[in-house]
């Protein structure tokens, strides 16, 4: 008996020196992560951060710097999935972080809509440049069949005909393609419009004492999820402290009038 209760005591204490260590470990990888990430070493910092990660998953500051420098190697996609992971676990560990991992998400999504939008611009151009060559080709085409078949030399009044066919098609293809033209434009919602808790479009803005503005819906989970203050600043908050913001409501309401896309945010 005397034998086991030892092999247990040992086998616990060796394990305790091992999770000891292994939390050592980790804490020294994600900060010689973060000396990377000051020296602008974005591979080298993500793969210590991947190392850390590996010896403490649970580890928000491995997450959050892993965030950072993916986000700074143009790695967006993965970047919005490691800091959003970063900002649950926070949230579910009640780890105060201001507006650090908030902030860089943010970025990131701001860099991964970027991205997305240009990639779109870029195929509205092409789709404008076939069509317009398609329309060009079977000009000439029939041009060409024209002057082939005729039984006699066709005349100034066909090949305009033709010349004109296909010009009100180009033009009416630009007319089209000017429709959309806004939609070209670089679109992006303001930070101010954004949530700082779900960096999502605000729906239902309110204000706190601290005058710091947050989504009502995210605020309420907050506060019942995590503790009664202002992420933020910290300062003691409760939900009857929350006032309706009308006036950014008001500002909410006529960008989306202007931004119709952005509804879908």
């Amino acid at each position: 008996m005397k034998t086991s209760a030892r092999r247990f005591f040992w086998k616990s204490k060796v394990h305790n020196r091992y999770l000891i260590i292994k939390g050592f470990l980790s804490c020294v990888l994600y900060f010689r992560a973060l000396c990377y990430l000051h020296l602008k070493q974005w591979e080298k910092a993500s793969a210590d951060c991947r190392k850390a990660m590996e010896l403490d998953r649970k580890s928000v500051k491995a997450h959050y710097y892993l965030g950072r420098s993916l986000l700074c190697l143009q790695q967006f996609d993965e970047a919005v999935r490691t800091l959003t992971r970063a900002f649950e676990m926070a949230k579910n560990q009640k780890m105060l972080y201001g507006d650090e991992i908030t902030g860089a998400l943010r970025q990131a999504r701001r860099e991964k809509f970027r991205v997305e939008e240009e990639k779109r611009i870029k195929q509205e151009i092409e789709l404008q440049k076939y069509l317009c060559k398609l329309i060009n080709d079977d000009k000439e085409r029939k041009l060409k069949q024209l002057k082939i078949e005729a039984d006699e030399p066709p005349t100034k009044e066909e090949f305009d005909e033709i010349e004109n066919a296909a010009q009100t098609r180009l033009v009416e293809t630009n007319r089209l393609f000017t429709l959309v033209d806004e939609r070209r434009q670089k679109r992006e919602v303001p930070d101010y419009l954004c949530g700082k808790i779900s960096f999502d479009l605000l729906r239902d803005p309110v204000v706190t004492p601290s005058g710091v503005t947050y989504d009502r819906r995210d605020i309420l989970e907050h506060l019942q999820r995590v503790g009664h203050f202002d992420p933020v600043t910290r300062a003691p908050l409760t939900a009857d402290q929350l006032i309706p913001n009308l006036s950014m409501k008001e500002v909410i309401d006529h960008f989306l009038e202007q931004n119709e896309w952005a509804v879908d945010y």
